[in-house]
């Protein structure tokens, strides 16, 4: 199944980055989704398949 993705939804990845924080926001979405990193404002493209298996949580903003 596929997650939708939308902008500003705040994303938890299973592994810390390597500032610390694994909580992301997303920035872009296409075949490919852009996050920033919330602790040091790293941004990162990751392919949409990768993500899905990486992430522990997905919240949409309110």
């Amino acid at each position: 199944m596929v997650t939708d993705y939308s902008l500003g939804d705040i994303i938890t990845l299973k592994k810390k980055h390597p500032c610390g924080e694994v909580v992301w926001k997303v920035d872009r979405i296409g075949a490919d989704i852009g996050i920033v990193c919330q602790g040091c404002n790293r941004r990162l493209i990751i392919a949409r398949s990768d993500l899905e298996k990486r992430t522990r949580s997905h919240k949409k903003p309110e």
